[in-house]
């Protein structure tokens, strides 16, 4: 089974940026949709971003995400990527990486089946 390593995860100030990475282990991301949720305190845990297996893979972000996270893969590298802009205060979280082998991904938390554990992103205004 493959198994996942999240990083990147830091404090920040409101408007700065952060890229988060999640590489693979045990196993590669070929066949494997990827997707990144946050969890912050007394919330539940939110899809955020996906991405589809392929060459061609499709791409969803939630609306509180939208226009300022970017989500990629680097096949060769076995890790997947969220850069993320114009940081906010409401973005403060733990995020998490999480995988199916399936070329489809969703931001529904049951879509998957392998989770990293999180690192941690705060933001300060």
């Amino acid at each position: 089974d493959v198994q996942l390593q999240a990083s990147g995860g830091g404090l920040v100030q409101a408007g700065g940026s952060l890229r988060l990475s999640c590489a693979a282990s045990g196993g590669t991301f070929d066949g494997y949709a990827i997707g990144w949720f946050r969890e912050a305190p007394g919330k539940t845990r939110e899809g955020i971003s996906c991405i589809g297996s392929g060459g061609d893979a499709t791409t969803y972000y939630a609306e509180s995400v939208k226009g300022r996270f970017t989500i990629s893969s680097d096949y060769a590298k076995n890790t997947v990527y969220l850069q993320m802009n114009s940081l906010k205060p409401e973005d403060t979280a733990d995020y998490y990486c999480t995988a199916v082998l399936f070329p489809r991904c969703h931001l529904g938390r049951s879509w998957y089946d392998y989770w990293g554990q999180g690192t941690q992103v705060t933001v300060s205004s």
